[in-house]
């Protein structure tokens, strides 16, 4: 009992030094009453379910002016990138940020294997059709890459960078212009696993395995990533429960029947593929992000130094970290390993209500 107190306590110490790091400006303004400014976001994305339960729960933090989306880029990854980028613009024309620029993905010679299987053929569980026209057009949307270091440059340490889909876009920025993501404000990135099973291979996670030199590029470009691995994502699970408590608070929004609609088909699938532990759910991995930006207190970090596996024939895409005993002098990540699962769900659900009785 002693030894997981002193666990618990520890990493709630590290949270907090994590924590006042990354908001110590923001604690002063709170302290004299004038109120933080709202957070600069800057989404890289792959819609995907759960990254479109994600987009809409940052548009309701932006509603809320407790966030300002400076723009969102696409890429490929749960479904193809033509696809990932009409499913952002449908998902902010939804929210009410049909404005907000989308960036088209940066093309890869090698196109891996998607997760339409898991997200449906169209990304949105087959259910595109309730979406509303989106204002942007592929052919005339900027580079995500170009879009990524302009903003960037533009306001170096004022942007948070978040990326939950596969790496390729942000790597492609740091390689046309090295060193633009260490003018982020942070760098906060969906992806990994550590100690235990993948989801898509044995040992790896999707998004780094999607695109693992992407990736490594990435945790080489500053000491301070910010990463919520499966550890943790996995025991984020968004229940059909949940989402009719959504609809419930706005029972003629459409938001809240697209988001009933899609929770019923995402959990359609966790069941098929035996995820969840049999509960009527998902995981809302790509939340984990915006609760570790808005509801820090819901997750316990750890420093660490992450490397990626690129080359491994069954182990290609693995995130790995050195657990032993051993001085650390060089980390180059901060890793959510601990979260509290309830209260971040109920953040979520109840900052998706707010977006819903808005529409």
């Amino acid at each position: 009992m002693f030894s997981r107190e002193l666990s618990r306590c520890l990493l709630s110490l590290t949270a907090a030094v994590a924590i006042f790091a990354q908001t110590g400006g923001a604690a002063a303004s709170d302290r004299d009453g004038t109120p933080s400014p709202p957070r600069k976001i800057l989404l890289d994305t792959d819609p995907g379910g759960d990254d479109a339960f994600a987009l809409l729960w940052l548009q309701s933090l932006a509603k809320q002016r407790l966030a300002e989306i400076v723009a969102v880029t696409t890429v490929a990854g749960n479904v193809r990138g033509e696809l990932t980028f009409a499913n952002a613009g449908k998902i902010l024309a939804l929210g009410g940020f049909g404005h907000v620029e989308v960036g088209r993905c940066v093309p890869r010679q090698k196109t891996e294997k998607d997760a339409a299987h898991i997200h449906g053929t169209d990304g949105m569980g087959n259910l595109a059709q309730m979406l509303p026209e989106s204002r942007h057009r592929l052919s005339e949307a900027r580079s995500a890459e170009d879009i990524i270091i302009e903003k960037l440059a533009a306001a170096p340490g004022e942007i948070t960078l978040v990326a939950i889909g596969p790496l390729t876009n942000l790597a492609a920025a740091e390689g046309k212009r090295p060193g633009i993501l260490a003018k982020a404000k942070e760098v906060v990135v969906m992806g990994g696993v550590f100690c235990r099973p993948g989801n898509v291979t044995p040992q790896a996670e999707f998004n780094i395995s999607y695109d693992p030199e992407a990736a490594e590029r990435v945790f080489a470009s500053r000491n301070d990533i910010v990463v919520l691995p499966l550890n943790v994502t996995q025991r984020i699970t968004f229940t059909e429960e949940l989402a009719e408590s959504v609809r419930q608070a706005a029972p003629n929004s459409t938001i809240a029947r697209f988001l009933v609609a899609l929770c019923d088909f995402l959990t359609k699938t966790t069941l098929g593929y035996r995820e969840a532990e049999g509960a009527r759910g998902f995981h809302v991995h790509d939340a984990a992000t915006l609760a570790y930006l808005f509801y820090p207190e819901t997750l316990w970090l750890q420093r660490a130094r992450v490397h990626v596996e690129t080359q491994g024939q069954w182990t290609r895409g693995q995130t790995v970290i050195d657990q032993r005993h051993l001085a650390k002098p060089e980390p180059n990540a901060w890793l959510a390993l601990q979260v509290d699962t309830v209260n971040l769900l109920a953040s979520m659900a109840e900052d998706l209500k707010v977006l819903c009785q808005s529409k």
